[in-house]
């Protein structure tokens, strides 16, 4: 069940909100706050208690205007911890929503708040929380009669070449029959991007990003590959956004 933190700096606003999330059988306890300082306070003493402590805040259900620090403040700063609580913004303004979704909010729920409507916000949220961790997944290789297993997180980038691909690792290379199109829709969620029809990479491998004349390359690890121009600016908010910029 879910430990839920509202905040809202208009008093009726929460108490409606947190009586509705209270009613929810999925929500385990439902605290208030009434402005970004107490909401930090509290959270700080959950991560404090760690995530298996009875202080601990699983979500925070977020209004955006609010006097001095506001919810995309609080947001903000909330990013740049270890372990943040889950973010789901609840606002009577529309405007907002493409800032709260790269500060990787949930949700973002309109006043007046529905009870249908935050039911299926605290859906979204239940699934994150209890998601099951990813098992590591590997990839097998043929290599003179012998079958390899690679562990797809020791891959770095991936080179197509014609209907096979080429996965390159810190201490080698393996060719295996695949497309990279379909190793680019397999891989996204563990963290590979496209950077060019012939490369795949993992975003947690680049070192560099390097502009030089119009022209866009990265560097990983003592390799420098080419980047198109049409995956240049996406690639560059990603790594952006990982560096919490």
């Amino acid at each position: 069940m879910l430990r839920v933190l509202a905040v809202d700096d208009e008093e009726p606003a929460l108490g409606e909100l947190l009586y509705l999330l209270r009613a929810d059988p999925r929500v385990r306890s439902a605290e208030g706050a009434t402005d970004a300082t107490g909401a930090l306070r509290r959270i700080g003493r959950a991560l404090e208690a760690g995530p298996d402590g009875d202080e601990t805040i699983d979500v925070v259900f977020l209004d955006i205007h609010m006097a001095g620090l506001t919810g995309l403040d609080l947001a903000r700063l909330l990013a740049g911890f270890a372990r943040p609580p889950l973010i789901v913004f609840v606002t009577a303004h529309e405007g907002f929503a493409v800032q709260a979704f790269d500060l990787k909010a949930v949700d973002y729920v309109l006043k007046p708040v529905r009870r249908e409507r935050l039911a299926e916000a605290v859906r979204r949220v239940r699934e994150l929380v209890h998601a099951p961790v990813p098992e590591p997944e590997h990839i097998p290789v043929e290599l003179g009669g012998v079958t390899r297993f690679v562990a797809v997180d020791d891959i770095a980038y991936v080179e197509a070449q014609g209907d096979y691909a080429r996965l390159h690792t810190d201490e080698g290379s393996h060719l295996v029959r695949i497309p990279l199109s379909t190793l680019e829709e397999r891989w996204a969620a563990r963290g590979f991007v496209r950077i060019h029809r012939s490369h795949l990479v993992a975003l947690g491998r680049i070192d560099e990003l390097r502009l030089d004349g119009g022209a866009t390359s990265v560097r990983v690890g003592s390799t420098e590959l080419a980047v198109s121009r049409r995956h240049a600016r996406q690639l560059r908010d990603l790594l952006m956004r990982r560096a919490g910029g």
